[in-house]
């Protein structure tokens, strides 16, 4: 019988069935119609990045959180989309964007009937809707089941790859700012610190991939304020940061092997996570779960968050994979020196020592560049999964042994009483996964060299058609060490922490959608500000509504209570409530096939203990046109007043491809970006980006070396890709 391409057919001899076909032709004029979704004959939707973050990741709290590179495994699947047809379980799960019932019903669709036709049948399955398609679709092909068939060999396959982009970006603040200024002796005739390099932020990145076949890659970086020049004595040649790796995947019985720079990602990721928090938002489901996804080449310019050496996965079975690790690498630390002859005897020389890890990556300073690389680490590992062909259960073993130059030893506060000091630290860990009907359940539970215990557990079920709901519980001891570990929790690290998360969406009707989730957690040791055992709670909903197939408006309240020092002096800590509560309101629409808008009100309400009320809001309004088919022009134009640094603002904005900004805004003022994207040829697209920030009733903007004098901030950023 024929088969059905949508650009003609053709015939096939496996014996599908003509109801199969009938099908998969009703979905694709459905899809077509509704959602002008694409199949593998024609590019790939372009994806609204913007409003899928604010859908799935965690509100914005914090400018220092490197959103860009927490995306990235995300922004991978753009140029390397993942193969329906060949993807587990686990690679499906990693996308957040499939329930665990969708990913059983897709698996077993392949398994009734073989690879898929087209991404339109994917209508045809159970729990698949037009929205969801048209969420994945950017994402994911349909392939072949054998990609790397009869392609040539390696080298060739590398140099004949289309899916390759080499990507230049310059980015610069246009306002003086103190750290660029002439150093002028104070009165004592000392010189002030001032930043050595140029104000120019510059980087080269390129990559060349093939889906479970090999990934090439580099990146350079220099940050604003850097310098760029070639010093071997301090280790700097040109760029201030390179990073470079060579992967190959899908070689018989040798699954992966990565040499260079890589990330690991296993279990729930208590020892070992990706870098890819997603943390508490609006998606409460498919979110939560961690996929077991080990290892990944690594190409972004998070200076920290990754393992530098090799790494392989064998499968021993087909059922059985060991997967090992070895990387060895200068991180950035504070040193110190110390006469007090104590537990740090294990160390050369026991006089100097790590105070602390630097994660910032920037070395603009005298004093940051001192830091620079001042510590050496190195990681060894592994772990032997058991996943069974049906993919319901994995089983797994995993072991970190981080070893240091010089011991770590934080400042002697009493809340630091039990974190991490020595040189070495070795940590393991169980996890699983398990699936049956509409039920998940996973969880990972490890021990540190302390003998600190943390544990993670979830289940993820679907109670109906329209129902979906979450439950996990987490406990990491006060004395749980993981350097490079990452699961779910609300303090920064996993330590010192108990919770119980609580999720829950429901679809009550056709175009509504409610998303809740809440959280209790406690923490039974101090924290930084917070000089007694504390705890708090934290909880969401939000409600989505879909007028038409281009519209969607949701309303979202977010409340978080956590306890902190109350200002003052006291003889004694007394840890008060703190209160935040905030409000959004979304309205996204397209009148026309070229034509986007979007409108954002949201605000704070925030309060310490009986305090008074503080608050801020935001008021954006979001343009999108496309003029002609090579030019995007998008704007935005804001309005922002808050009380104070508490009641501050974030808002996503879009940005060149690749690249986040999330500034924080407080005080009084307006903010305007302006972004043009424009394809010159078939090789080459050019973004441009414009942003400005201005305040009412201030002289300065910003502190530090930072500030600029005047009432405003500029900034300019441009990128060009070329497809080689």
């Amino acid at each position: 019988m024929p088969r059905l391409n949508f650009t003609g057919l053709r015939p096939i001899a496996n014996g599908r069935g003509v109801a199969r076909a009938a099908a998969l032709l009703t979905a694709g004029l459905l899809l077509a119609g509704s959602a002008r979704a694409q199949v593998q004959d024609y590019p790939r939707p372009r994806p609204d990045l913007d409003k899928l973050i604010q859908e799935l990741f965690a509100e914005p709290e914090s400018d220092q959180v490197p959103y860009e590179d927490l995306y990235e495994n995300l922004l991978q699947f753009l140029q390397t989309p993942l193969n329906l047809n060949t993807a587990n379980r686990e690679e499906l799960g990693s996308l957040l964007l499939l329930s665990q019932t969708q990913i059983t019903a897709l698996l077993e669709h392949r398994q009734l009937n073989g690879p898929l036709l087209a991404l339109y049948e994917l209508q045809t399955i159970r729990g698949f809707d037009v929205r969801t398609i048209y969420r994945l679709a950017p994402f994911v092909t349909v392939g072949t089941t054998d990609p790397n068939a009869a392609r040539g060999p390696l080298w060739q396959r590398i140099w004949q790859e289309d899916n390759n982009a080499l990507f230049l970006r310059y980015e610069r603040v246009l306002q003086q700012r103190t750290g660029y200024t002439p150093a002028v002796p104070n009165s004592n005739g000392d010189l002030p610190t001032r930043y050595l390099g140029s104000p120019d932020k510059m980087l080269v990145r390129f990559r060349t991939s093939h889906a479970r076949d090999f990934s090439v890659g580099f990146a350079a970086e220099k940050d604003a304020g850097e310098q760029f020049t070639w010093d071997a004595k301090t280790r700097r040649y040109g760029f201030d940061y390179y990073s470079a790796h060579f992967a190959l995947f899908d070689r018989g019985r040798l699954k992966s092997v990565v040499i260079g720079d890589y990330q690991l990602q296993f279990g729930q990721g208590l020892l070992l996570s990706s870098g890819l928090q997603v943390g508490k938002g609006a998606e409460t489901i498919t979110t939560l779960r961690r996929s077991n996804v080990g290892v990944r080449p690594y190409s972004s310019v998070l200076e920290t968050a990754f393992f530098r050496g090799a790494a392989a996965t064998v499968a021993i079975t087909p059922a059985l994979k060991l997967t090992g690790f070895a990387s060895r690498k200068r991180i950035d630390a504070t040193l110190r020196t110390s006469d007090v002859v104590d537990s740090l005897r294990q160390a050369d020389d026991f006089n100097e020592f790590a105070s602390g890890f630097i994660i910032t990556g920037f070395h603009r300073t005298p004093t940051e560049l001192q830091n620079r690389q001042s510590l050496g680490e190195t990681v060894t590992g592994g772990d032997l999964s058991f996943a069974p062909g049906n993919g319901r259960l994995n089983l797994g073993l995993t072991a970190v042994n981080t070893l240091l130059s010089r011991p770590l030893q934080k400042r002697a506060e009493p809340y630091n009483l039990y974190e991490f000091s020595g040189r070495q630290n070795l940590a393991t860990s169980l996890h699983y996964g398990y699936g049956w009907r509409n039920l998940s359940l996973f969880g990972e539970t490890a021990r540190s060299s302390s003998g600190g215990l943390g544990t993670i557990n979830g289940l993820l079920a679907s109670l109906g058609p329209t129902v979906d709901a979450s439950v996990l519980y987490r406990r990491y001891d006060r004395n749980f060490h993981t350097l490079y570990g990452n699961a779910l929790g609300e303090n920064t690290r996993n330590i010192n922490e108990s919770g119980l998360y609580l999720g829950l969406k429901v679809r009550p009707i056709a175009r509504w959608e409610l998303s809740a989730y809440y959280d209790q957690f406690r923490f039974p040791w101090l924290r930084f500000q917070a000089g007694a055992p504390t705890k708090g709670y934290d909880w969401l909903v939000r409600v989505s509504f879909a007028p038409n197939k281009t519209s969607q408006l949701y309303a979202q309240i977010r409340t978080r209570l956590k306890e902190y020092d109350a200002d003052g002096t006291r003889p004694m800590p007394e840890p008060v409530p703190v209160l935040r509560r905030s409000l959004l309101l979304f309205y996204d629409t397209s009148p026309t096939q070229n034509l986007s808008l979007r409108t954002r009100v949201q605000g704070v309400h925030y309060r310490e203990n009986d305090g008074p009320q503080r608050t801020g809001y935001l008021l954006a309004q979001d343009v999108t046109v496309q003029p002609w088919p090579r030019l995007r022009l998008t704007a935005r134009y804001a309005l922002f007043d808050t009380d104070d640094y508490d009641t501050r603002q974030y808002v996503y904005e879009q940005d060149v491809l690749y690249a986040f900004s999330i500034p924080v805004l407080y005080g009084r003022g307006t903010r305007y970006y302006a972004l043009a994207e424009y394809k010159i040829n078939r090789r080459l697209t050019l973004w441009l980006r414009f942003a400005n920030t201005r305040y009412r009733n201030q002289k300065t903007v910003g502190s530090g070396l930072d500030e600029i004098q005047g009432s405003e901030r500029s900034d300019v950023k441009a990128q060009l890709r070329v497809a080689l």
